[in-house]
């Protein structure tokens, strides 16, 4: 997904998006920033407010566990609300997958319990195929 695909997205959403769209991994904001300076960010709270239009817009995720964010890697993410994430701890690989069976049991616990769920983000921590055939 780029983000010609999205005319609405300012010029700083876009380069921010650009910068997690390149990248081989998660990148922390702090991360963003370093790299967009010389684009004319100066303040984290530029990276920030970038970084949550793009979550709400559903073209980024925020990985919790690592405090980091990487941009989605499938189309109409933001219509599911819903994303999951294998993350290896050995080599930092992020893979996203979309668990339709686990959501739809969590979908069924929130109606049971009356609870107004918004966001799903599951994330999974283990080692990877490759890192775990070297161990």
């Amino acid at each position: 997904m780029n983000a010609q695909a999205h005319p609405e997205l300012t010029k700083n959403q876009a380069l921010v998006f650009g910068s997690l769209s390149e990248a081989d991994g998660p990148l922390t904001a702090y991360a963003i920033l370093d790299l967009l300076r010389d684009s004319g960010f100066r303040a984290p709270l530029q990276v920030y407010r970038a970084l949550d239009k793009l979550v709400d817009y559903g073209l980024v995720h925020r990985l919790e566990s690592l405090n980091a964010f990487v941009a989605c890697s499938h189309k109409g993410c933001g219509g599911h609300g819903a994303a999951a994430f294998a993350i290896c701890e050995t080599c930092g690989l992020v893979t996203e997958f979309t668990p339709e069976k686990a959501i739809g049991l969590l979908k069924d616990w929130t109606k049971e319990q009356g609870f107004q769920l918004t966001r799903t983000t599951i994330e999974l921590r283990g080692r990877c195929s490759r890192c775990g055939a070297n161990a």
